[in-house]
Order: C-alpha cells, then structure tokens, then sequence
C-alpha cells in the first residue's frame, strides 16, 4: 500500500482522521439538505463578495492619495470586532454549548495560527520593499500551490489530476488578473492601477525579495492548513475555536500596533468608509472560519480568486477603471478551474 509522506501537524491530537473528511463540500455531512446546501451557497457568495469589495473600499478611504489611518489600526479594530462578535455569539448560545468546562488548554495551539496570520500579514509590506507591485501580485500566487502542497501532506488528502489542474488554472487566472486585468483610463501603463498611477516603475525583484515571497506563500498555506486542522479536529463549537484564535490575534496586534512607534491615534483618520472596511473584514473573517471548519482550505482558495471579479466590477464601477481582455481571460479561467474541480468526477 502506498503511504503519502507524513506532515507533522498530522499526529497533532487523537482525533479519528476520518473525520477531516466530513464537510459540505464533499457531502461528508449526512442529510444536508437544500437548505443547508443553499445557506452554504450563500455564505461562500458573501465571503467572495466581502474579498472583492476590500481594495476598491480602501481605495474610497484615500485621502488625497494617502491612506488617513495607520493601517495596524484597522487590522487590531478588524480583529477586535470578530473577537466581540465571537463572545457575543457565545453568550447567545450558551444553552447549546456541551455539558463541562472546556478544556482551555485547547486554545494553546490557535497561539500558532495568530501568529502565523501575523507573520504573514507582516510579510505583505516588508515585500513591498524588494519588489515592485506587480511582480508581487504576479508571483504571489504561488500561496495557491504551497496551499495545495501543506493540505495534501497535512490532511492527507489526494487531488485527481483534474483537481490539480483546475489549481494550475487558478494560479494562472490570478497572475493573469494582476498582470493587467484592470486600467486607468488616463493611464496607458499596463498592470494593477496603484502601480500605474504612481509612474512607470520596472519590473524588478532582489533575491531577498525572492526568498521572502517563498516564504511568504509557504506560510500562507501554512497558516491556512493548520487552522483547518485545529478547527476540524478539536470537539469544540466554532464560536469558542474563533474566541481562542481572536482573542490571540487581538493580543499579538495590540503588540503590533504598540511597538509601531509615533503614528496616528487608533481611530484618527477613520471615516465611515473605514468602518465598513473594518465591519466587512471582521465578517468575512467569521464567514472563513466556518469555511475552515465545514469545507476546506481549497475552497477558500476558490473564493479568494472568484472575489478578482468582483474587485474588477466594483473597481470599474466606483473607481472609473476600465476592464482589459486580460480580465475576461482571468474570469474565464476561473469558471474552468471551478467547474475542473467541482464538476463531476
């Protein structure tokens, strides 16, 4: 019999394997019916809707071209807000939750994820640095195949040469969208808007940049894997697996923002554009994690490059940019890498 090689997250806790298996999405629940299909359906459509609507809402906060908030600010609020939303759903439901005090040394291992999703956030600007815009936005979607890589190793699950293919197409439909799916009218240059407004900078990238970017999609895979393995192993109601990993994640960004020297006050420069970032960030993060829990890491991949479209409509619409072939090239792929993988088998 042929063994897959082993990930050490694997062996994280007792847990039958067989029950990494069970999601929606693979109709491992038994009796889910239409409803539940169709609440599903919607959940993954608002999350794909919320992704899409990030960039062009951080593009309407802009003041004067600049950014009016430090922009640790909205992630410790975003954070804070899903971590509220969390006790407050609990205390909501406290008559469903199961007999005994949970084990609080469970929440230990969401310390990793928080900081992983820290790491990563992190890393996002330091790239900045070594790179230029676009190239970024290109090569960054290699996350999908490290993704694709840790959720084989990890949770032991095989992709068909189908499944694998639709990844490739995914990867190619968003290198495809950053290369140039979008265009200032005023603007001739080729590649995401913020790149061509601010003049024509070269393509380039140093070879820390290029070892960064590596890690940078490693622990993007990473961090999305492990939470999926937490959040489906652990016998705990959702709302208390999110408590444990907001309540982490507000400490580790508190840190964060603490230790980012003079700036800004918390909420100086917020707008009311702002608070919607920071609500639809803080919802989105709530609608992922039900995701993690009850279909898997592949699937937020999925959504995460089905929000491109929705990026580019609502971009074209409230920014005045104008759609390119590339992008109905991007939008094509990606209606083929989902229906690759989702169709029949």
């Amino acid at each position: 019999m042929h063994h897959s090689p082993r990930c050490p997250l694997a062996s994280y806790t007792g847990h039958p394997r067989s029950s990494l298996g069970m999601n929606v999405e693979d109709g491992g629940m038994p009796g889910l019916g239409r409803p539940r299909q169709a609440r599903w359906t919607l959940m993954l459509l608002l999350s794909t809707a919320m992704y899409g609507a990030h960039a062009p809402l951080l593009a309407l906060c802009h003041v004067d071209g600049r950014m009016p908030f430090r922009p640790s600010s909205a992630v410790l609020l975003t954070e804070l807000t899903k971590l509220l939303l969390c006790a407050f759903s609990l205390l909501v439901g406290w008559q469903a939750w199961p007999q005994g005090t949970p084990p609080w040394r469970q929440a230990a291992p969401f310390a990793l994820s928080a900081l992983l999703y820290g790491a990563n956030n992190n890393l996002v600007i330091y790239l900045q640095r070594y790179m230029d815009p676009s190239t970024y936005q290109v090569l960054s979607n290699l996350k999908i195949g490290s993704t694709a890589l840790f959720y084989c190793l990890c949770l032991r699950h095989r992709l068909s040469a189908r499944q694998g293919l639709a990844l490739l197409l995914l990867m190619a439909a968003g290198a495809c969208y950053a290369a140039g799916g979008l265009r200032d009218p005023g603007n001739t240059l080729p590649g995401p808007p913020s790149a061509a407004a601010a003049g024509p900078m070269p393509l380039h990238i140093t070879p820390l940049g290029l070892l960064l970017l590596i890690l940078y999609c490693l622990i993007s895979g990473l961090s999305s894997v492990y939470t999926e393995l937490l959040m489906k192993r652990q016998r705990l109601p959702l709302a208390l697996q999110n408590l444990f990993l907001y309540t982490f994640g507000v400490l580790l960004n508190l840190g964060l923002h603490a230790g980012g020297g003079p700036g800004p006050g918390l909420l100086e420069g917020f707008s009311g554009w702002a608070a919607l970032v920071v609500l639809s960030q803080a919802l989105n993060g709530l609608l992922m994690s039900a995701v993690m829990k009850h279909g898997s890491s592949i699937t937020r991949l999925f959504v995460v490059s089905c929000s491109l479209v929705v990026n580019a409509v609502l971009s074209a619409a409230l920014l005045r940019l104008q759609l390119t072939a590339a992008f109905f090239l991007a939008t094509l792929l990606i209606g083929l890498a989902v229906r690759l993988y989702y169709g029949s088998r």
